[in-house]
């Protein structure tokens, strides 16, 4: 049953993540928790870990974005560090 909860909650959280991306929408991910929640919680706490995880994964890759465009500018302004 595990593997079911997993494979449901994930494929869901991808679909959400996208459609949150394309509207702007971004406490879309509660209001689909909240209807899981309220037939199933242990599918609603299994979809909001794997929206966090998606959520948080975006935001790493952004920061590591940010920071290496940062030391590129960086390196051209002040060849000689």
């Amino acid at each position: 049953m595990a593997s079911t909860i997993e494979k449901i909650a994930s494929d869901l959280a991808e679909s959400t993540v996208t459609i949150m991306e394309k509207t702007g929408e971004d406490r879309l991910h509660f209001e689909v928790a909240e209807v899981l929640g309220a037939s199933s919680q242990t599918l609603e706490e299994a979809y909001l870990t794997e929206v966090r995880v998606r959520l948080a994964g975006k935001a790493a890759r952004t920061f590591l974005k940010e920071k290496v465009a940062k030391l590129a500018a960086e390196m051209k302004s002040d060849p000689n560090p």
